[in-house]
C-alpha cells in the first residue's frame, strides 16, 4: 500500500513539473533535466513550439487521467490525506515562490493564480453539467 501511495504522490507531482518546464520560455533553461534547455538548441518554429506544447498538455493530461484511476483504488481515508498533503505542498511552494518576487511581481502572480482558480473552477463546472 505505501509503494502504492508513493507511487500516486510522484505521479501527480510529474504533471505539475511538465507545466513547469512549458511555460513557454520564462526559465533560463538552466539546470539538470530542465526540458526548456531540452528544446532550446533545437530551434523550434512558433507552430513546432505550440505542437510541443499541445502534446506535452494531452501527456499531462494522460497522467493526470492514470492517477486519478489509481487514486481511486484507495480507501477514502487514504485519499483525503493524500490530498490535503499535496494541498499543503501546493501551498508551501506557492508561498516560496511568492517571497522571491518583489511587490509589483508578487501583484502579478496573485492576479495570475486568481485567474488559474477562476479557469479550474470554471471547467470544474462545466464537468458537473
Amino acid at each position: 500500500m505505501r509503494k502504492t501511495l508513493t507511487a500516486v504522490l510522484l505521479a501527480l507531482t510529474l504533471p505539475t513539473l511538465a507545466m513547469a518546464a512549458t511555460d513557454g520560455g520564462h526559465h533560463d533553461g538552466k539546470g539538470p533535466g530542465h526540458r526548456g534547455a531540452m528544446f532550446k538548441d533545437l530551434d523550434l518554429s512558433k507552430e513546432q513550439r505550440q505542437d510541443m506544447r499541445k502534446l506535452m498538455g494531452e501527456q499531462m493530461k494522460t497522467r493526470h487521467e492514470i492517477t486519478k484511476r489509481y487514486l481511486e483504488k484507495l480507501p477514502e481515508k487514504e485519499q483525503q490525506a493524500m490530498k490535503a498533503e499535496l494541498k499543503a505542498s501546493f501551498d508551501k511552494q506557492q508561498a516560496a515562490i511568492r517571497s522571491l518576487l518583489t511587490p509589483e511581481q508578487q501583484k502579478k502572480f496573485d492576479e495570475h493564480v486568481k485567474k488559474m482558480e477562476e479557469r479550474r473552477a470554471e471547467k470544474h463546472k462545466a464537468k458537473a453539467e
